[in-house]
């Protein structure tokens, strides 16, 4: 096990504009360095009046905590910042162990994670990429030079030119690999298009119990631990919802604040899931100090992967209902009444709220869709099993004169209902937009 020692640098005048304390910040690089089974011996908040071009915090904070890490025999520093790869290098000259930054201990926890070939490649892109500005670390001879070839003229290549030119092939070869990954996702999209099935990703704050959700609602069990970053490789199963329609549901990847873009851009052909659903759900984690803020990174992630029209495709969900004490859970009760949000409170763990959840999902579904009076033969139950198969049963009469039914469908679908009960058909009506749940 490594003994690691956490510090976390805020500049004082970014501090008042922070939604988060510097405790909050803290405790969360604690729990990054958790979920890679580090032990933390201690973790300090230091606030900084200027970033330092050397080592990023002062000189004298520098000395205090190589006394301690060398008094402690600790292992590793951890920067809940990014540092330059010459800050990083003189720090661990001063420390005398080894040091990284906020960046690099996310590409580990993903680096652990990441079960799928597709998830291990992404991590791999992202991780060459970070490696790729740093190799002046990993080197003591990078003053040598190999031979040069005979047919080439001057000094042979360099360690370092070598190995950033060995960096650069892999991640040609892996970019090309992904974009066949992009390439198939794409081709799985446009076969779901072709199925009478909607898509449903769930987004989140890392820990925001995504997973736990997307088990309820699909009885699966997809991993799910009170950790940071437990889901990686994301996860698709098919939804019942009320009326006995079906949808795609999507587990994905955790958000967390200050994401290396080289994450963003390594997980951009998954990301693109999300971009492409017909509704996302965002979970939030009500129970949470900070759930405002992660509520904030959320939304920046996903103005960034280009998520167009929230606010006719996003569900935001409170979810930890079961975390909370009496008054807080009075105090949501009563905000329902005006916040669309409050109204859809839930327990993952218990399954509170699951049933509003699955309602809403449908109604934000269904705006546009029409329906379709129809009227079946009493004898008709082929007939009326295709209907639960392929349309939402909105209500049902049985009557001596039939079957009377209200479906809804999808708008491509109606001509294909029309002809399939010519016979009883009625007229279709839209249903319009019903008001956001």
């Amino acid at each position: 096990m490594t003994d690691a020692w956490v510090v976390c640098p805020t500049l004082v005048r970014e501090q008042a504009g922070l939604l988060r304390s510097p405790s909050s910040r803290r405790d969360e690089a604690v729990g990054l360095a958790g979920a890679i089974d580090l032990i933390v011996v201690g973790a300090e908040s230091v606030s900084l009046s200027a970033v330092r071009p050397a080592t990023y915090i002062g000189k004298g904070k520098v000395e205090a905590i190589a006394a301690r890490v060398k008094a402690e025999g600790i292992d590793l520093a951890i920067f809940d910042c990014a540092l330059s790869p010459a800050q990083q290098r003189n720090l661990e000259r001063a420390f005398g162990c080894k040091v990284i930054d906020r960046t690099g201990l996310i590409l580990e926890i993903f680096g652990r994670r990441a079960r799928s070939a597709e998830g291990a490649l992404q991590v791999e892109l992202a991780h060459l990429d970070y490696q790729r500005s740093r190799l002046v670390r990993s080197w003591t001879h990078l003053e040598r030079q190999r031979g040069g070839f005979g047919f080439l003229g001057g000094p042979g290549e360099s360690q370092i030119e070598t190995d950033r030119r060995l960096i650069q092939e892999r991640i040609i070869r892996i970019e090309r690999e992904l974009e066949g990954v992009k390439r198939r996702r794409a081709l799985h999209r446009a076969s779901r298009d072709s199925a009478p099935y909607a898509v449903v990703a769930l987004v989140g704050y890392t820990n925001a119990g995504k997973s736990t959700l997307f088990n309820r609602l699909t009885r699966s069990e997809v991993m799910a631990a009170d950790m940071l970053f437990a889901t990686l490789d994301p996860t698709v199963r098919l939804i019942r919802l009320p009326h006995g329609g079906s949808a795609i549901l999507s587990d994905t990847v955790g958000f967390i604040s200050n994401l290396p873009t080289t994450l963003i851009s390594a997980f951009r052909a998954t990301l693109e899931e999300v971009r492409a659903a017909d509704v996302i759900v965002h979970v939030r984690d009500i129970s949470h100090a900070d759930s405002d803020a992660q509520s904030s990174d959320v939304d920046a992630i996903l103005a960034d992967i280009g998520v167009s029209d929230r606010a006719h495709r996003v569900i935001e969900v409170w979810n930890k209902l079961d975390r909370l004490d009496p008054h807080a859970r009075s105090a949501i009760a009563d905000g329902a009444k005006t916040h669309p949000a409050a109204s859809l409170a839930i327990s993952a763990a218990t399954g509170e709220g699951i049933d509003r959840l699955l309602k809403a999902i449908e109604d934000r579904l269904a705006r546009g869709r029409p329906l379709v009076e129809l009227t079946l033969d009493a004898c008709d139950g082929r007939g009326l099993h295709w209907l639960y198969e392929h349309a939402e049963i909105m209500s049902r009469r049985d009557e001596e004169t039939g079957l009377h039914l209200t479906v809804r469908v999808a708008a491509d679908q109606v001509e294909r209902v029309k002809r399939r009960f010519a016979r009883g058909a009625a007229t279709a009506r839209s249903e319009g937009r019903p008001a956001d749940p």
